[in-house]
């Protein structure tokens, strides 16, 4: 006597859709990937002026430079260091706890015909985060 065997795996249609999900979120990957990696780089490259010793007595054209070259060679396209105001620009604060870095920023992406990808970024490097600025102090 032969025994029937239930059905065992995927159809073509499950599997065409499973297929449909995985890319769609591949391709969200790669869209957001070199957000990510463009923000890292700002990171590092604020993290390592303010490791800098001569930061706490650089003046602010040269602050904006070192930061400039750090720019440069990790490839930021997304802020002008040489903007002084947020968004899209480097704030540089000098308060009573010490000279802080900060960008507020927004970086954009395609992702399909006329949708793109939004992702908001912010750090701050050097001194306290959340020092107030000193009267006359830019």
């Amino acid at each position: 006597m032969l025994t029937r065997q239930g059905q065992r795996g995927i159809t073509l249609i499950g599997f065409v859709i499973v297929m449909c999900v995985v890319g769609f979120f591949a391709y969200m990957a790669m869209r957001l990937i070199p957000m990510y990696s463009e923000y890292s780089s700002v990171r590092k490259a604020l993290d390592e002026t303010a490791a800098d010793p001569a930061f706490s007595s650089a003046d602010e054209t040269k602050l904006r430079d070192m930061i400039s070259r750090h720019f440069e060679t990790s490839y930021v396209n997304s802020i002008d260091p040489m903007v002084k105001t947020e968004p899209g620009g480097v704030v540089i604060k000098r308060t009573s706890q010490g000279t802080t870095l900060s960008v507020d920023y927004d970086a954009r992406g395609a992702l399909f015909y006329n949708i793109s990808l939004v992702a908001h970024f912010q750090h701050t490097a050097g001194g306290t985060p959340d020092a107030k600025p000193l009267p006359g102090g830019g």
